[in-house]
């Protein structure tokens, strides 16, 4: 028999219409127009500054690429070299984005802006399959897209949204299966696909580490087996998954060998094991202090992470548990926290690893006593759009030079000949050069040509018949014409 659990946040819990709740304070129909908001503003800011270094211009190049070569299989971080770094579906996406429209910045985040879309529609459902008011559901949405970490990476050109996206269609087919929606539970197995072709077995991690503890606290581990064989139809679950994954994966190795063995292990081991890593082809590692992913969450998770403290505070104190006793409630709380849980002793580490849990927090925030500390939290919901935009605009106004060379290019360059980055060549060169820009290790002697060099760095052989074109806060464009040596 099918069975479901009800949304029923009262008695200890609170009551829904406690003041100072947002659910309360706010209209269906004005969240609603909030979350159209939302979406606009989104939407507009994914063109309001070019693609950054290193992440999203990396992987706007191999997007690129792809659309422009064709090979669909093994993503390419030049013309002819193989980037093992991460699996497909961002690079998919983004590919197949700029091939039906054009090639710019905000067909390379659309696509990354409908995965966001899809996360909350994914929790809206839930909250509504679960018999949850259409309130409910609305809010918990609209705590989602405020959040700025959520809106950041929703416009972003990275693979985390859509890893989210993947953890998101897990956790929800898994309560629901788990509670008996037999046909649900194949939800968890296609979430488990996509993220294995969206990151890869991270995602299997997560998933782990969140869904292990509360099935052990609130069902035991003493005959655990059994229930998880019958509920979750394992075999065919399984065989849904890898259906799903298996044929890419072999794919990729058979046209780039090696490429399981970098990116199982490296990526996956040697990257957070080692916060020094030498083995990374792609970059240097973001080296931290253990235990910095929940600074990150803190930061990313604004404005509702103070609110969530306190909350769990109040729950410590009236339960004597880390875990509530209500078994959504500890759901929520598991996979909100399963990205820092994992990370914690982690020392290559990124910010955007938290946003897979971020979903979680719309479920958290339906709980009016997480809101009784601000009477007004209701204007919480404006703090995000309102960073979005400040971030978006230091992006587009100040960052842009720093951390991309779109406009050094687009000043200087008029013609067709060659362009040399000497030294080092940014990602974003690659990508606003279409592919023009090559490395080079010394100055040409000869010929018509555009050099970029280092700010800090004149040699001696760019004299009077080297002309400076531009410059930003990085590099100088040089535009040279030098006579063969005699």
């Amino acid at each position: 028999m099918r069975s479901r659990r009800k949304f029923r946040y009262q008695s200890d819990q609170g009551n829904l219409n406690t003041s100072g709740n947002i659910m309360a304070l706010l209209r269906t129909r004005k969240l609603w127009l909030l979350l159209l908001g939302v979406g606009l503003l989104r939407l507009l800011t994914s063109s309001m500054y070019p693609l950054l270094d290193p992440t999203e211009a990396r992987y706007g190049e191999i997007a690129r690429i792809m659309a422009e070569t064709g090979n669909w299989i093994v993503p390419q971080i030049d013309y002819g070299t193989p980037f093992w770094g991460k699996p497909p579906l961002s690079f998919w996406a983004s590919a197949l984005s700029i091939s039906l429209f054009e090639n710019s910045e905000f067909f390379l985040r659309l696509p990354h802006i409908f995965a966001a879309a899809g996360v909350l529609f994914l929790v809206w459902y839930f909250v509504r399959a679960l018999d949850g008011s259409r309130r409910q559901a609305d809010i918990a949405a609209a705590v989602i897209a405020t959040t700025i970490g959520f809106l950041v990476a929703a416009g972003s050109v990275m693979t985390d949204m859509f890893l989210c996206l993947a953890m998101t269609l897990t956790m929800t087919g898994f309560w629901r299966g788990w509670h008996g929606e037999k046909a649900q539970v194949y939800l968890m197995y296609t979430g488990l696909g996509i993220g294995l072709l969206a990151k890869g077995p991270v995602i299997i991690i997560l998933v782990g580490v969140a869904l292990f503890p509360w099935l052990v606290i609130h069902y035991g581990i003493k005959g655990l087996w059994r229930p998880l064989w019958q509920r979750l139809h394992l075999p065919s679950g399984i065989l849904l998954m890898l259906a799903i994954t298996i044929p890419w994966y072999w794919l990729a190795e058979r046209e780039s060998p090696g490429f399981l063995e970098y990116f199982i292990l490296g990526e996956h081991f040697q990257r957070f094991i080692d916060s020094g890593w030498k083995g990374d082809l792609y970059g240097s590692g973001h080296a931290q202090i253990r235990g910095t992913i929940w600074i990150y969450w803190l930061v990313v998770a604004i404005p509702w992470s103070p609110l969530l403290l306190i909350a769990a505070g109040r729950t410590v104190l009236r339960e004597h548990s880390l875990l509530p006793r209500d078994q959504l409630t500890s759901f929520a709380l598991l996979w909100m926290c399963s990205p820092m849980l994992l990370f914690t002793l982690a020392g290559n580490i990124l910010p955007a690893y938290v946003v897979p849990g971020l979903p979680a927090i719309g479920l958290l925030m339906m709980n009016a006593s997480a809101l009784k500390p601000l009477a007004n939290s209701r204007y919480l919901l404006l703090v995000g759009p309102a960073m979005l935009l400040i971030i978006g605009s230091y992006a587009a106004l100040i960052a842009a030079d720093e951390y991309s060379d779109k406009d050094l290019l687009a000043r200087g360059i008029d013609s067709g000949d060659a362009l040399y980055y000497l030294d080092s060549r940014p990602y974003s060169a690659q990508y606003y050069s279409n592919g023009q820009a090559t490395l080079a290790k010394t100055v040409p002697l000869s010929g018509r040509f555009y050099l970029v060099i280092k700010n800090k760095r004149k040699p001696a052989e760019l004299d009077s018949r080297c002309e400076l074109r531009s410059e930003n806060d990085r590099r100088r464009l040089f535009f040279c014409q030098l006579d063969a040596p005699a």
